[in-house]
C-alpha cells in the first residue's frame, strides 16, 4: 500500500485459497491488516501444521489473481519520477515476497534500482542499510521500526492499515496523507532545508 493498491488481487487471493483449501478466510478482514508476513495472517484461519500448505497455495494461487488487479496508489508513479529527477536510485523493500514484488512492478512499469523481499519490521534495516537507503517510506509501523533501526528517518504514509498517529508513534519522522507529498519533500531535503516534522 506504499506504492501499489494489491489489495483487490490480495482479496481475490484469499477468496480462490478459500475455495481451493475449503477453509474460510475472511478476505474483507485479511486485507485491512496487510504488512505483516503471509504467514502471520494465514495463522489466523489455518491451524498450525497446515499454515506453511497454505502459504505455497496462496502463492501458486497469487501469480493468477492478485496481479492484474493492483493500481499504483495516488502519487506513487510522480514519486518515482521525482527520485530520479533528484538523482537518486529507488530501493524497495517489502514484506512481499521478491518475485511476486518484482511481478506487480514490471504490470504497473514501475522500476526499482533494487528489490529486497520477504523481510519484516527489522529485518527490512539489513537491506535498508545494504543499499545505502536514506529515507525509508512506509505506510506500516513496523516500516518505520526499520527505518530507525537502519538509522535513516521513517517517512510514513498513511494509505495503508495505519493512521498518521500509529506512524507518528512509532517513530516516524514525517507523516504524509498519500505519495503526492513526497516530491515537495523530498526537493526539500535536497536544498537541505530540512522540513518541519
Amino acid at each position: 500500500m506504499t506504492l501499489i493498491d494489491s489489495r483487490p488481487g490480495i482479496h481475490a487471493a484469499y477468496r480462490a485459497l478459500t475455495e481451493r483449501t475449503g477453509v474460510f478466510v475472511d478476505a474483507d478482514l485479511a486485507v485491512t491488516r496487510l504488512g505483516p508476513p503471509l504467514r502471520t495472517e494465514l495463522a489466523h484461519w489455518f491451524p498450525a501444521d497446515q499454515v506453511e500448505e497454505a502459504v505455497t497455495t496462496y502463492r501458486a494461487l497469487y501469480v493468477e489473481h492478485a496481479i492484474t488487479p493492483a493500481v499504483p496508489t495516488k502519487g506513487a508513479i510522480e514519486a518515482l519520477a521525482a527520485v530520479r529527477e533528484l538523482g537518486l536510485r529507488v530501493v524497495v523493500v517489502t514484506s512481499k515476497l521478491g518475485r511476486l514484488a518484482a511481478l506487480h512492478l514490471e504490470h504497473l512499469g514501475l522500476v526499482a534500482d533494487e528489490l529486497a523481499g520477504d523481510l519484516f519490521a527489522e529485518g527490512k534495516a539489513t537491506a535498508l542499510t545494504e543499499h545505502g537507503v536514506r529515507w525509508y517510506v512506509g505506510d506500516h509501523v513496523a516500516d518505520m521500526v526499520a527505518a530507525r533501526t537502519a538509522g535513516v528517518p521513517g517517512i510514513g504514509v498513511a494509505t495503508g492499515p495505519c493512521s498518521p498517529d500509529e506512524l507518528r508513534d512509532a517513530g516516524a519522522a514525517y507523516v504524509l496523507d498519500d505519495l503526492t507529498g513526497l516530491p515537495p519533500l523530498l526537493r526539500r531535503f535536497s536544498v537541505g532545508r530540512e522540513p518541519a516534522a
